[in-house]
Parts: C-alpha cells; structure tokens; sequence
C-alpha cells in the first residue's frame, strides 16, 4: 500500500491563526494544532541550527504516533564551505534528529544554486558516508546537475532526487530511489498574506499527479510539502491535492468569534 505524508513547509505562520489554527492559539501550541490537521511536515527550523535532543524529543512529543518529520539540513552544512568536508556536522545533525524516533521521515538536502556539477565529486564523497538506515532528498537548484552519472549516483546511494514545482528549475519527476520527494514552492514573497488561495494552482497539481501515476507502481512513499508562496495558503493547497488524489482531507474548526456588542 502506498504511504502517503503530505502537509506543508513549516508552521509557524502567524498569518494561519483564525483561518487554521484556532483565534488563541500561541505559537507554542501551534504544531498541536496542525498534527490535527496533517500527518507530516517540512521542517524549515533545522534549517538555521543543529537542534538539541530534548527539542527534537519537544517536537516528537508533540504530535500523534502516526506523524512523520522531515527535517531540512543545516545550512552551515549544505551552504558552508565544501560538502564533503561536512560529514562530520551532518552525521551530529542526523544522530540530534533520530530523537524523533519512528516519526523520522526523510532528511532534506537543499543545496544553493552555487552548488553546481563541479562539485560532484565532493557530494559523491559526502553520499556515500551517509548512514543506510535513514532516507534522504537532495534537491539541486542549478540545472548543471540534470546528468545521468548524478542519477546513478542517487540510485547507488538510495538518495531521493527532489522534484520541485519551482521557478528557477525543471518541472521534472525524478525517480532514484523507492520514494519521491516533491516540494510545491512558488516566487518567494508574492503574496504580502498568507491567509488564502490567491493563485489558481490546480491545473499545476494535475499535472503532477500525472506523473505521479505513472511511476507509484515503484514507490512504497511519496512525500509532498507545500510552500505559502505556492498559491497564498499551503494548508487549503494541500488539502487540495489530497482531495484531487483521492485521499481524506481534514479541514480545520475555526469557530467564528462572536461580537462583543
């Protein structure tokens, strides 16, 4: 049976209170609210430091047993100095985040659009020092890399190639290794709220569900996360895609505030 873990990049948007999350929710509470609502999420917090066990455990402790995280690397990994000078760091970082336990999904690599095909050699490096254990997305931002020796690469290493509805690259499936790993992004800061749909996305999630049913015979996972700068409101997008896929959507009870006069 395929397994599904579709939400959103991230949670904290204070914009989400009143339409997703409750009128009193604090951000303390909010990844409560939300593991009502989605199964999983990309967490864009790791992004800006190695997180300590007991917060990663804070997290964990959080959300049902059916969750799933799939926490974004360390920039000081991925955007510092040279990949494969880093496999120390990223191995500190992937023993903090296994405090997440059976709620551990895969591990994102977002490298930057400097990251080019010259480094391929140090990311063979960095690879292939990975643990066997644990699923990792790489997503490349500079079209140098769209070459058959990365592919055999990712699939020598069972490494996930990031597919990303995004500006800067191809709108592309790729399949490398038993799960799929696809980020819904958007131009980053189009949309001054984040409160609502404000762009017709649909004929976009048609499209890559398409694809996606041409290939989910060779899949046991598929992960989708959305991004606010996407359509306007990532929660109502991927409830969207859950609907056009046919799975159950939940949709949040806000109740309406009454006037005080």
């Amino acid at each position: 049976m395929m397994n599904w873990h579709l939400g959103t990049m991230g949670y904290g948007y204070k914009d989400w209170v009143g339409v997703f999350y409750p009128h009193h929710a604090r951000p303390n509470n909010y990844l409560l609210y939300y593991s009502k609502i989605f199964d999983s999420v990309e967490m864009d917090t790791t992004f800006y430091g190695i997180p300590s066990p007991d917060r990663v455990r804070s997290w964990s402790n959080q959300t049902p047993d059916n969750f799933i995280f799939c926490p974004k690397t360390p920039r000081e990994i991925t955007h510092e100095g040279e990949i494969d000078e880093n496999i120390d760091k990223m191995h500190e970082f992937i023993e903090a985040v296994r405090h997440f336990g059976g709620r551990l999904g895969a591990i994102l690599m977002q490298f930057p659009p400097r990251f080019t095909i010259a480094h391929l050699d140090a990311l063979a490096t960095f690879l292939r020092g990975l643990p066997g254990d644990v699923q990792f997305a790489a997503e490349f931002r500079h079209n140098s890399w769209d070459m058959d020796e990365v592919r055999a690469l990712l699939r020598e290493t069972g490494v996930c190639w990031v597919s990303a509805e995004y500006i800067v690259l191809p709108q592309v499936l790729h399949i490398t290794a038993d799960f799929a790993y696809i980020r819904f992004l958007g131009k980053h800061g189009q949309f001054e709220r984040k409160n609502r749909i404000q762009r017709d996305v649909n004929p976009i999630l048609k499209r890559w569900w398409t694809s996606l049913q041409l290939v989910l015979d060779d899949l046991h996972t598929v992960y989708g996360f959305f991004n606010n700068d996407f359509s306007g409101h990532s929660p109502s997008t991927c409830n969207s895609f859950k609907n056009l896929i046919g799975l159950p959507a939940r949709e949040p009870d806000i109740p309406v505030q009454g006037k005080l006069f």
